[in-house]
């Protein structure tokens, strides 16, 4: 066997944080190179801590605008729109609950409905909702954003026109979302169309047609507009911001106090946000008590409190102390030799020792593949309870099976003829790199791995460490030969999903795709996963909708076109008691899910915040 230090297994998270959701490397971060400027530090004065909820880990550089129709703003507290879409400015419908995986009303009032053939779906707006003018939120805001999202070619509208034909006002309060249909009449897609409701917002069409007329009906202008003079629904708005801070201020007005919604404000009256300069110097506030949530990777975090004896919690008091509901995972290029092969394939998935990326990379902070069985699905209880668990058992496997991976291969007849210590596979030896980007460092200590279990097993794998620049043009690339097990995310928890996993992990219609995004980077083709993932989102019958996630599950344990290598948690959630307590904790009977309090659901924490007793937090502050 080859002798390569690069293959000995390391602890990839010493000296490490997230950014951007992945682990970088404390070498790679800048170091804090000034303090606050005084026009900072006279804002921060000014605010009361006891009125301040401040935030971190998400805000880097200063903002560029507010506009709802941008995907350009670089403003993490405000804008964004997806499965956990930010509700603290701009609000939508509904609200995605990734504990329960339901859509909550939010501007809606009550369930939505759809008719009998599952084209159209209904729901009211609350009488209640307002914008911040005072004027009523209206059907008519609801349709006129969908219209404006698509004459002007936003994001949103990008995302959702293959799926949705229209969006009408039936009377003031009253929206029909029409789906789009396919030859034999049947939605395209009422996932992605139900999505939508808590993906995105509604804007108000009177500012709308005002930042319309302000650019002249040009796109760009349109959507590049920094919209200072927005017009929005929700609890909070713009307060102050420059490249250091971020402050939203909170609406006392916000129509969500109405017994129909909340029934009361927000206990924060001010979000803030905090530019600092690195991972490093955002720690350091947070473990001083001047940081309140963060959303950082924390190696070894239980030590804040065992060890360090810090106000600090997670949603769990024990390991993995969070939710986890996405699935790194590592993409096999079906274009490299032998690499096509199945047998293949799930040796080398068979053979990783996923305890160890977990222990390594992860600082146990992701259950293992014992404790949750690989499949499709995240560990979410509502996408477990999907698919048969029974019937693919003999098809899951934990990790570390070097003897079963050898057995395999060698029922297979893929063997070592030469005594090289390497097995060939039709005369040819396997030889494959496997990578991620460097710097990613949980990614890193995943290939690692996956080297180390091909050299186990007879395989000649190398781990590899491209820079992100090279890494994002190369296995976006459906034809690229120069990577051949590459890592890559898949999507978490929302209401199109497991089926949009399904989707990301298999479905061919990317084959080939330079410049893909979206999912299946290895180019794997199966016809009958291709049926399976069409007939998913029209399927009501609860037992058939089973049997077709089973099926799913089925082949992609059998085919293995990819394979995780841990569960990550959809955020990471740690929060300092120093000044606010009452957190969302497991087990504590809320359903409120453990993210940065601002996303989806999350934001029912902000309604439910109380404060440490002023005789707790004097002393807290002074020892800080």
């Amino acid at each position: 066997m080859m002798d390569d230090k690069r293959l000995t297994r390391r602890s990839f998270l010493k000296g490490s944080m997230v950014i951007g959701g992945a682990v970088v490397l404390s070498s790679q971060i800048p170091t804090l190179t000034k303090a606050l400027a005084s026009a900072s530090r006279a804002v921060l004065a000014d605010l009361p801590r006891r009125e301040t909820l401040y935030l971190s880990g998400m805000q880097w550089g200063p903002i560029a605008g507010w506009n709802p129709y941008s995907s350009n703003n670089n403003n993490a507290i405000t804008v964004n729109q997806a499965a956990n879409a930010i509700v603290t400015v701009f609000e939508t419908p509904y609200v995605f609950n990734l504990l329960t995986g339901e859509q909550m009303p939010l501007l809606a009032d009550g369930a939505y409905t759809w008719n009998a053939e599952q084209t159209e779906i209904t729901f009211q707006i609350k009488a209640a909702a307002k914008w911040r003018d005072g004027t009523s939120v209206t059907a008519e805001d609801v349709a006129y954003t969908w219209a404006t999202n698509l004459q002007y070619g936003t994001d949103v509208g990008g995302r959702y026109a293959e799926y949705i034909e229209d969006i009408t006002a039936v009377d003031t309060h009253t929206v029909l979302v029409k789906a789009k249909l396919d030859e034999e009449n049947q939605a395209i897609n009422p996932l992605q169309v139900a999505a939508y409701l808590s993906d995105n917002y509604v804007i108000q069409k009177a500012w709308t047609q005002t930042l319309e007329a302000r650019s002249g009906g040009d796109a760009d202008a349109f959507k590049n507009d920094a919209a200072l003079d927005f017009v929005s629904s929700g609890p909070y708005t713009s307060y102050f911001d420059n490249d250091e801070i971020l402050i939203l201020v909170r609406d006392d007005e916000y129509w969500g106090q109405d017994a129909s919604m909340w029934g009361k404000l927000p206990m924060p009256k001010y979000l803030a946000h905090v530019i600092y300069a690195d991972d490093e110097t955002t720690l350091a506030a947070f473990k001083a008590g001047q940081v309140d949530v963060s959303p950082l990777f924390i190696s070894n975090v239980q030590d804040l409190w065992l060890v360090d004896k810090l106000p600090i919690a997670t949603y769990m008091p024990d390991a993995p102390y969070g939710i986890c509901a996405s699935l790194p995972s590592a993409f096999y290029n079906t274009n490299s030799y032998g690499l096509d092969n199945a047998t293949i394939r799930k040796a080398i998935a068979m053979a990783v020792d996923y305890n160890a990326i977990i222990a390594n990379s992860m600082a146990n902070q992701s259950p293992t593949f014992t404790q949750v069985p690989r499949s499709v699905m995240n560990p979410m209880p509502y996408e477990q309870a999907l698919y048969d668990q029974e019937a693919v058992k003999d098809l899951q496997w934990a990790g570390g099976d070097i003897d079963g991976a050898k057995a395999l291969l060698d029922a297979a007849g893929i063997v070592d003829t030469d005594s090289d210590g390497y097995r060939e596979y039709n005369g040819q030896k396997l030889t494959y790199n496997a990578v991620c980007p460097n710097g990613w460092v949980d990614w890193m200590g995943a290939a690692a791995e996956i080297a180390l279990a091909g050299q186990a097993i007879g395989i000649d794998i190398q781990d590899s460490y491209p820079e992100w620049a090279d890494y994002m043009n190369v296995f976006t690339d459906g034809t690229q030969t120069e990577y051949d097990i590459f890592m890559a995310w898949t999507s978490g928890a929302g209401p199109a999903n497991p089926w949009g996993r399904v989707r990301w992990l298999m479905s061919s219609e990317w084959h080939g795709m330079q410049g893909n995004w979206n999912g299946n980077w290895g180019g794997y083709v199966n016809p009958a996963i291709d049926d399976i993932i069409k007939a998913i989102p029209n399927e009501t019958d609860p037992v058939a909708l089973k049997q077709l996630y089973t099926d799913a599950t089925q082949i992609y344990l059998t085919d293995v076109p990819s394979f995780a290598v841990m569960y990550r948690p959809e955020q990471f959630y740690t929060v300092n008691e120093t000044v606010w307590t009452n957190y969302p904790k497991e087990g504590d009977g809320t359903d409120i899910p453990p993210l940065v309090l601002i996303f989806g659901y999350g934001i029912a924490a902000l309604y439910r915040l109380t404060l440490q007793p002023l005789e707790m937090f004097i002393p807290m502050v002074q020892k800080n």
